[in-house]
């Protein structure tokens, strides 16, 4: 697979917007992909907050919430934000479960979070 079949990079000032474009996260390949390419736009535009974008998203491995994870902590620890938006009720009762709904800001759509995030 290549890159923009995985996900959609767009920076909005201090904002990194990642648009996840795939239904499953769960193929060893795309994990690690997705991963690389996280990593890579976070350290290549030094974003202040994130938003992750789930709407095409229907399911995901367990890996794909410490990606998320660690992406926060580095975002946190500079004074940064990560919003999840367009995220499935089933995959929003994941991040229940595991108590990482406290981690992260939840909204309906990528403009919403965007301008929730830029007034926290």
């Amino acid at each position: 697979m290549n890159d923009r079949q995985l996900l959609d990079v767009q920076i909005d000032g201090d904002v990194l917007v990642i648009r996840l474009d795939v239904v499953s996260i769960s193929a060893m390949s795309d994990i690690e992909q997705i991963t690389q390419l996280f990593r890579q736009s976070v350290q290549e535009h030094q974003p202040r907050h994130l938003v992750v974008d789930f709407s095409s998203v229907r399911f995901f491995s367990s890996q794909m919430l410490g990606l998320l994870v660690d992406v926060w902590r580095k975002l946190h620890d500079s004074g940064g934000a990560v919003a999840v938006c367009g995220i499935n009720p089933q995959l929003t009762r994941v991040f229940r479960i595991t108590n990482l709904d406290k981690l992260f800001l939840f909204y309906e759509t990528v403009q919403q979070a965007i301008h929730a995030i830029r007034a926290a």
